[in-house]
């Protein structure tokens, strides 16, 4: 089904947010648009919806599969704004968005569904759900001049870490259970990246609820969706593997003159399985195994 804008799809797509979850996909540019579909679909999203500009085009193996948006996500704030749209129209399901070229992974992701993963999430009473946004990168730039390669893809192995999150109305007491992380492609190459956007946490997974809002920075209105963990015990993380980054820095005219590989001591091949983060830590089962 296909939409000619937010408003046409809020108005004629209620079929789309009956039943959660459901992932909204943003897709900037034409970059693995169609294997952002799929691996979500794949994951057990009961309903997948693609907000794009019309010049892209979708496969028409899953063109027929999505609810599409003509929209055009590069626009400021207009993530957020559609994300707060479908919060409004969706209250109790829950919601998933990324942007193209960015693969959700969560534990035993290869056996269980996401609609799993999230009614265990909710019996511990969480509504919200703590994802790492782990750069990926091609090993050879001069092979794949836009650093995207699914088959060579590259990550991190280490050189992640968190800040405790101050509070503006209280510097002396940081914001409880709640932690600014960093690292990656946003942290080696921090130079080229603005002070504001080089966190790597996001809650890409949550409950709709009345008056909820997401907010520019990706983080909640309501602060207790912004927590890693609940006060009693560690909850369930998960990790969004994304180009995302790489492909900002080589297409700014900043900065591609500057980097000729994102390999470094540190780099490992991705494997494309939960058991590669959470070996290195990217995220965590919590009590569900």
């Amino acid at each position: 089904m296909r939409y000619t804008g937010l408003e046409a799809f809020l108005a004629e797509g209620k079929s789309a947010l009956a039943k959660g979850p459901v992932a909204l996909v943003f897709a900037e540019d034409a970059v693995e648009i169609d294997t952002t579909i799929r691996h979500h679909q794949q994951s057990g999203f009961a309903a997948v919806v693609v907000f794009v500009a019309p010049v892209f085009d979708i496969a028409p193996d899953v063109a027929d599969t999505v609810h599409r948006v003509d929209y055009d996500p590069t626009a400021e704030d207009a993530v957020p704004a559609a994300v707060n749209a479908v919060i409004a129209a969706a209250p109790g399901v829950w919601l998933f968005y990324c942007y193209n070229a960015e693969y959700l992974f969560y534990p035993f992701c290869e056996t269980r569904s996401v609609a799993e993963m999230l009614a265990f999430h909710a019996e511990e009473r969480r509504d919200a759900m703590l994802t790492y946004v782990v750069d990926l990168y091609a090993d050879d730039l001069d092979r794949f001049p836009d650093a995207v390669s699914l088959d060579h893809a590259h990550l991190d192995r280490s050189g992640y870490y968190a800040l405790a999150r101050t509070d503006p109305a209280n510097h002396d007491h940081p914001k409880e259970r709640q932690l600014d992380f960093f690292g990656g492609l946003r942290w080696r190459f921090e130079e080229h990246v603005p002070a504001t956007r080089r966190k790597i946490d996001r809650i890409a997974l949550f409950r709709a609820r009345p008056g909820l809002a997401l907010r520019p920075d990706h983080t909640f209105s309501d602060e207790e969706y912004n927590t890693y963990a609940c006060p009693w015990h560690n909850n369930l993380t998960a990790a969004l593997v994304s180009f995302r980054t790489a492909k900002a820095l080589k297409r700014n005219p900043g900065s591609t003159f500057d980097i000729q590989t994102f390999a470094w001591h540190n780099s490992t091949p991705f494997e494309w399985h939960s058991r590669q983060l959470l070996d290195l830590g990217l995220m965590e089962p919590g009590q569900w195994f």
